[in-house]
């Protein structure tokens, strides 16, 4: 078992709190030290009590996603003695009501690229393999009911 932290730190000042006109920005901590501003998104707490310039809960989210499907692809292409030069992924979240008509983030799609050097180059069709074998192994998507979709780039290698 693996027992992971973070520190969600947020103060009032002198808002007016109970008029609902306060800042929702905050600061995201993590364990090795890095502070990251955080708000509320300007897509459900307008401007000026959100951050629009801050990580919102929702990127987070899809951010979480597709950085464990990264990670995960890039251990199991070094695996398979593939060399990637970068790996790029424009992942975007739809929120909407879900079945219980609650607002949910209800399908996240990865859109990765990447870009692979060397002798030894993956298929097409190995490239997909190692795609859905990482969102099998990624410990995120296997914690969530969104639905993850993973539609990558196949773009050029590089021999």
């Amino acid at each position: 078992m693996s027992v992971y932290t973070a520190e969600v730190v947020w103060t009032r000042g002198d808002a007016d709190f109970a008029a609902g006109r306060y800042s929702r920005r905050h600061l995201l901590r993590f364990d090795g030290g890095v502070e990251v501003p955080g708000s509320s998104s300007p897509h459900v707490v307008p401007l000026p009590w959100s951050d629009a310039s801050a990580v919102d809960p929702e990127e987070a989210f899809v951010a979480s996603l597709s950085s464990c499907h990264m990670l995960w692809f890039l251990s199991l292409a070094g695996k398979r003695k593939f060399c990637i030069d970068s790996y790029t992924d424009r992942a975007s979240g739809v929120m909407t009501k879900n079945a219980e008509g609650k607002l949910a983030m209800t399908v996240v799609t990865l859109r990765p690229e990447v870009v692979f050097y060397g002798a030894k180059l993956p298929t097409r069709a190995e490239i997909v393999a190692l795609h859905h074998e990482a969102h099998e192994e990624c410990f995120i998507a296997n914690s969530v009911k969104t639905e993850v979709r993973c539609e990558p780039v196949i773009a050029a290698a590089h021999g």
